[in-house]
């Protein structure tokens, strides 16, 4: 073989090398790196069972509903122990699953909260440098890779009828999160059913804690919905709902720059985003499915509202956009795809059960988690076909993860990891 030969084929070897790796990508945050459920990876487990096709399997002490996140060798993951007073951070080894370091963050005020809630739901992020977490009062921290507790913000002490499930957004040099609570007063009512101007959003310095700027809602009622960022025209503004408001604010000083009214309490699903709309789902009272047009200013209730719907609405799971579909599933198992530009319905069936995960999509395939740990695959498409039907038999609430070609799963005792080791 010539030299010019070999080096053709070294040449092409390498650049198929590079593809390959470039479908490895990490999920910092909850919903991903897009923070919408998506994953470009190729090759991701389509069956398994409790038995088969574990790459591992790690019990997780305390309890907690935050989803896992993954960043190139590492998992992460927080609990809550000590009769929930204990707040912590564990980061496992990912080809493994051994516990690398199990960090006590911070000791927190187990209050309130709903019963199908946790005192350990916020889904931590991380920038590779930082793992950035809220405990269940409104405390916010930053730990180190290696477990060591950076800094920490206790400026917001957060109530909700709920309990805090919320979990923060990072951009640029900012950690932001949505404080939208109910009072701890005697009308305890007051911020839950009725609404108030109490809720804030926070961004912090993500390297000393500080709070840079705080953005005012108005009048509106408790959610638990993680913001999302949009980006218009070149300029980025962050989109954050709450029980009764969808709205719009500036990254740089967290002033208001829109807002849409949505009538509904106690709102979990995140924000979606895609192709200049902005896809959401109100709480309780109302449950409506409401889509927004961006690109608006003051009060856009009435000129950029595009469609709504008061069918088959998801109270917890969040929605996915895949163009030019939207899927739900409901708590109570209808999945539906809708046409994302004007909500009509493609189909509708029922895959049974009670789902509190959100859905992801990966290879043209959505996965819906039920509480039951059975994960529905099925083909992301305008006819509706079931590709795989997989049982882990545990209780599962947090959405999973995607990572290095494996699916990431918590149940109440243990963290899974699905695929090739």
């Amino acid at each position: 073989m010539t030299i010019k030969r070999i080096y053709v084929w070294g040449l092409l070897a390498l650049i198929i090398t590079l593809t390959d790796v470039s479908f490895a990508e990490n999920w910092p945050c909850f919903r991903g790196p897009s923070r919408q459920g998506i994953s470009r990876e190729k090759n991701i487990p389509l069956e398994w069972s409790a038995t088969s096709n574990i790459a591992w399997k790690t019990p997780i002490p305390g309890e907690g509903w935050s989803s896992p996140i993954v960043y190139d060798d590492r998992v992460f993951v927080t609990a809550a122990t000590e009769e929930a007073t204990s707040f912590r951070l564990l980061c496992l080894d990912r080809s493994t699953g051994a516990v690398l370091w199990n960090q006590h963050v911070l000791r927190q005020k187990p209050g309130h909260k709903q019963q199908y809630n946790s005192y350990a739901s916020s889904t931590p992020a991380t920038d590779g440098r930082m793992v950035y977490t809220i405990a269940c009062d409104g405390s916010i921290a930053a730990v180190s890779m290696d477990g060591t507790l950076a800094w920490t913000n206790r400026d917001h002490e957060h109530f909700s009828e709920h309990g805090l499930a919320v979990s923060p957004v990072l951009y640029q040099d900012l950690v932001i999160v949505a404080f939208d609570g109910s009072s701890s007063g005697p009308d305890t009512k007051l911020g839950w059913q009725k609404p108030w101007d109490k809720a804030v959003i926070m961004a912090l310095d993500k390297n000393t804690g500080k709070v840079r700027w705080e953005g005012k809602r108005g009048l509106s009622c408790l959610g638990h919905v993680t913001p999302q960022i949009l980006t218009e025209n070149g300029k980025d503004q962050l989109v954050s709902s709450a029980g009764n408001v969808i709205q719009g604010f500036d990254l740089t000083t967290g002033r208001r720059i829109w807002t849409a009214s949505s009538p509904g309490e106690g709102v979990v699903p995140s924000v979606v985003i895609g192709d200049g709309l902005i896809f959401t789902t109100s709480g309780f009272g109302e449950s409506t499915i409401r889509v927004v047009r961006t690109g608006g200013r003051g009060d856009v209730t009435d000129t950029h509202t595009a469609w709504t719907s008061t069918k088959d609405v998801p109270k917890v799971p969040s929605m996915l956009y895949v163009k030019p579909y939207l899927f739900i599933v409901t708590d109570t198992g209808v999945a539906k795809c809708l046409k994302a530009a004007t909500g009509d319905v493609i189909w509708r069936e029922r895959i049974g059960s009670k789902y509190s995960a959100s859905p992801i999509w990966a290879e043209g395939r959505i996965y819906f988690l039920s509480e039951k740990g059975n994960t529905t695959v099925i083909e992301a498409g305008p006819e509706f076909k079931i590709l795989a039907e997989n049982e882990l038999n545990e209780k599962c609430c947090a959405s999973p993860a995607v990572s290095n070609q494996q699916l990431f799963i918590r149940s109440e005792h243990n963290l899974y990891c699905i695929g090739v080791k």
